[in-house]
């Protein structure tokens, strides 16, 4: 069967960190974000440029790599210079003293990543958002901070999220495609109407639960009557990487969670001596097998549905370096591949001008554990959910009071913002981070708080500590009669 008749693959990658520029260091700060521009973000420029996939780059995060060409840029590379270059070597040589040769050499290897994202960034003069621009990739946005719509109070509150989302992606790289990814996947009826109103063209869905795992259904965009078309998420595709029997935990791949004194990682998921070039070649291998079941998919489809279909694999980018130190190998092999005539690779939303969405209707869902918002409102985070959706209603009575934007109200609407990340209770719902993400929302929201009393009394908004968090922000859904 040709290969246009067989159905696309449409790559989604979703790049997100919430705002850590400037709110401490090790373990749980600002080098979180480092980290992620090292390791992820600087190698995928190389990976991804001038290929068909989609890579969404979420407001939140690029307010912080835009700091990089300033002070910021400074600190990540005194980061990369005086912190992990020299915590490598120390590792290394404590190795080596104990016996270790071979993970000693593994440590001083693995210490020119931090070499080459330096080089990288030097060259870009800093400017990360203008590698972006020109990388040649479909470029999406999401809401300002990354919040769980269905979790906000107010329908001003989700349009500030969505509209200052939009407006900042547009502001930064010259235009929008109408792509919009829902911070968790998370989706209930009727907000596709609150998307169509910015401008949205299409959005990603997780419908697992609703049509079953595995079912041709996930291969079919679907229609809603707003205008945006939801873009199912293929997650038997997609746990081929993020299943618990996903590729990164092979036994040959580098163990994340085994690590040196200054959390360096030399020893494998198998726990041995790490083997970059046997883990390359693995990563190899296991691309060939992800184009397979994709192809196998789309020829399914093609034979029961009689049209082609549409494979949509969504993933976060931090997975692909971070987490999964191959992935950016794996992502490059299954990009050559499928050039090579495995699959046709497709950006969104281009890829609707050859699918036909079909007229179904959709279920409230997530991407998150047991496919609901249980992550993000539960008993263990209901204090997070209920002083956040709090906050947002006394900002809103507080703008209907005093009326007209300015400085103090522009200050509490930033906080507000920051504390809304949903971020926040996935951290504390899975324990990954201490009191870190509970001292952040109890911090902004205290912020907001003083910024509500300076707009009560007419006095100046105290200075805020979110730098660079919506520069532009457009207050208008919040003081609109």
């Amino acid at each position: 069967m040709p290969v246009k008749k067989r159905g696309s693959l449409a790559i989604v990658l979703h790049s997100h960190m919430p705002y850590v520029e400037g709110f401490g260091t090790w373990p749980f700060g600002e080098e979180w974000l480092w980290e992620a521009v090292a390791t992820v973000y600087l190698p995928l420029l190389d990976v991804l440029r001038d290929k068909p996939v989609t890579l969404g780059l979420t407001p939140v995060l690029c307010d912080q790599l835009e700091t990089l060409s300033g002070e910021a840029g400074d600190r990540f590379t005194t980061f990369l210079r005086e912190i992990r270059g020299v915590i490598h070597d120390e590792d290394a040589r404590g190795l080596e003293q104990t016996g270790e040769p071979g993970l000693a050499a593994e440590v001083r290897r693995a210490a020119h990543d931090y070499t080459r994202a330096d080089e990288t960034f030097t060259a870009l003069n800093g400017d990360l958002i203008g590698a972006f621009r020109d990388l040649g990739v479909a470029l999406w946005t999401s809401a300002a901070t990354h919040a769980v719509l269905p979790l906000l109070a107010t329908e001003p509150g989700r349009q500030l999220q969505i509209t200052a989302g939009v407006s900042s992606h547009e502001r930064r790289f010259g235009g929008w495609g109408g792509g919009f990814w829902l911070p968790e996947c998370a989706y209930e009826p009727g907000l596709e109407r609150e998307l169509a109103e910015a401008g949205a063209l299409c959005f990603c869905v997780d419908q697992t639960n609703a049509r079953g795992l595995g079912s041709l259904d996930h291969l079919e965009p679907v229609a809603t009557e707003a205008g945006p078309v939801a873009l199912p998420i293929d997650w038997q595709t997609v746990e081929l990487i993020w299943g618990p029997n996903g590729y990164p935990g092979d036994g040959t791949y580098r163990d994340y969670h085994g690590r040196t004194i200054h959390d360096l990682k030399p020893w494998n998921n198998a726990g041995g001596s790490y083997d970059h070039k046997a883990a390359l070649v693995l990563a190899r291998q296991h691309a060939a097998q992800f184009v397979d079941h994709v192809a196998r998919r789309l020829d399914a489809h093609a034979a029961e549905r009689g049209k082609p279909g549409l494979v949509t694999c969504a993933l976060d980018t931090e997975l692909i370096g971070h987490w999964w130190y191959e992935g950016p190998h794996f992502l490059n092999e299954v990009l050559d591949l499928c050039e090579q005539g495995g699959v046709e690779l497709v950006r969104l939303p281009e890829a609707l001008d050859s699918h036909e969405p079909v007229q179904r209707e959709l279920e409230p869902s997530t991407w998150g554990r047991d496919k609901d918002l249980s992550t993000w409102d539960s008993p263990k985070v209901a204090d997070l959910a209920f002083s956040v959706r709090a906050a947002e209603l006394h900002t809103l009575a507080a703008a209907a009071r005093h009326g007209a934007a300015g400085p103090a109200l522009e200050r509490a609407a930033r906080e507000l913002l920051a504390a809304q990340a949903s971020d926040w209770a996935f951290i504390a719902t899975f324990d990954l981070a201490g009191d870190y993400p509970r001292q952040r929302v109890e911090g902004h929201l205290s912020e907001l708080q003083a910024a509500l009393e300076a707009l009560a009394d007419s006095k100046p908004a105290p200075e805020p500590a979110l730098r660079n968090l919506a520069p532009q922000l457009d207050l208008a859904p919040l003081v609109a009669p």
